[in-house]
């Protein structure tokens, strides 16, 4: 594997662990696609840094977690500004 690519999985690895961010919130920060992020902290990582590969996987347990309450939050604050707008 290339070094950059090595890099860049460390350096993804470290910023979702610090900021607790999901896929796409750590995308839309480095200007990567989702599947490029996702690739990177699951396959790549484990082969790279098993140690962070385990501390990235907790948080991405938790968001598997919290996915349900965050997309009914999106679906409630869609609905509310509709509402205000008609």
């Amino acid at each position: 594997m290339r070094e950059d690519i090595q890099a860049r999985c460390i350096m993804l690895a470290r910023h979702i662990i610090e900021t607790g961010d999901t896929v796409r919130q750590a995308a839309g920060r480095f200007g990567l696609s989702k599947s490029s992020v996702h690739k990177d902290v699951h396959e790549r990582l484990r082969l790279v840094h098993p140690g962070l590969y385990m501390q990235v996987q907790a948080v991405m347990n938790f968001h598997h977690q919290v996915r349900h309450l965050r997309g009914g939050e999106a679906t409630r604050e869609r609905w509310r500004k509709i509402r205000e707008q008609g």
